[in-house]
């Protein structure tokens, strides 16, 4: 049954989000925009973007990427901002990021909400100590903050709380940034959000961060999102997008002040991490990286997923599980800590 709402309640985004997050009646996906197999399912919703002109980047093959000419980037017409970039992973590239947010970024000295009860230096390490995993501790990682640590209660960022930010994940998000033209984009802080089925993030805006002309890039790996954005306050209705595993949702200007929440976590048929015939061994020796310092340990690092005995456990979680990146950028170009403000414009 399509749906219908109040047009006239002030809070019309809350109605969406309900609708959406209720199991009883489940709701329609008819309204939700999606892209499948290049086809777009409304077109007077979504327009393809072209950027075939821009130039093959040799770092994408290290990275987890595919090149940069099959890449598949849309805009969305009642969003001025959003863009989505269509699963440009490999499988293997799919493996490595899930990877690295399970047992990297979730170590110290980057912080946890596992951190309000107890202090866990290695969270993933300790999920397997005994002979079986302890899923109770695995499934309470709901987030973890990289770089500046994002403070969830003033919402602001302080040069005392910060740690170093991953080289990889700076390389990454630098490889989208110049693609899309955001020539001096640069990572500096990251929360890696964790949700299970059942889970869901309220209504907010992305206002933490003082230049909101840099983009925020938001990375989904595992089970597919309904992801909602709507405008400046919530008396507008939200469009409803599909984010499936691979997905890139990027937001700069009137997108990060929109609001935008995720309602339900959906179970997916699609495991592009699991297919095997895709997943190739990387021998690409690239030396000219622009923030990792050891080439050689990434390739080595990526390839490790090729082995599925090894990649099992991590696989395990994610077919029940949602994990999404998302970067940002915290000082202005010029800028060398939050402390010189003589650089902002």
């Amino acid at each position: 049954m399509k749906r219908t709402f109040d047009q006239s309640n002030e809070n019309i985004f809350m109605q969406v989000f309900k609708y959406y997050k209720c199991n009883n009646p489940k709701p329609s996906y008819e309204d939700v925009i999606k892209i499948e197999n290049d086809k777009l399912e409304k077109k007077e919703a979504i327009e393809a973007c072209n950027f075939q002109t821009v130039a093959e980047d040799n770092r994408t093959t290290v990275l987890g990427l595919k090149p940069t000419k099959e890449w598949k980037t849309y805009k969305f017409v009642r969003h001025p901002g959003l863009l989505l970039i269509k699963n440009p992973f490999t499988s293997l590239g799919q493996r490595y990021w899930i990877r690295k947010c399970l047992e990297e970024y979730s170590r110290k000295p980057n912080k946890t909400n596992i951190d309000i009860d107890i202090i866990i230096s290695d969270w993933w390490k300790e999920c397997f100590s005994k002979e079986e995993c302890n899923v109770k501790l695995q499934k309470k990682l709901r987030w973890t903050t990289l770089g500046y640590h994002h403070n969830w209660d003033t919402k602001v960022y302080s040069e005392d709380n910060k740690s170093r930010f991953p080289e990889d994940l700076a390389e990454l998000s630098d490889c989208f940034a110049q693609y899309l033209g955001f020539k001096n984009f640069k990572a500096e802080a990251a929360i890696v959000n964790y949700y299970h089925l059942g889970s869901t993030l309220s209504a907010h805006t992305d206002h933490s961060e003082i230049n909101l002309e840099a983009p925020l890039f938001s990375f989904s790996f595992g089970q597919s999102a309904i992801f909602l954005i709507g405008g400046t306050d919530k008396t507008i209705e939200p469009s409803a997008i599909l984010l499936e595993s691979g997905d890139i949702a990027v937001m700069s200007k009137e997108a990060r002040l929109s609001y935008h929440a995720i309602p339900k976590i959906i179970s997916t048929s699609c495991q592009p991490w699991n297919n095997d015939e895709a997943i190739i061994e990387i021998n690409d020796n690239i030396i000219n990286l622009k923030y990792v310092t050891d080439a050689e340990q990434l390739v080595i690092d990526m390839n490790r997923n090729i082995d599925n005995k090894e990649w099992d456990l991590f696989k395990c979680y994610v077919e029940e599980s949602r994990i999404n990146m998302n970067v940002r950028q915290v000082l202005y170009t010029k800028q060398k800590s939050l402390y010189d403000l003589e650089c902002i414009k």
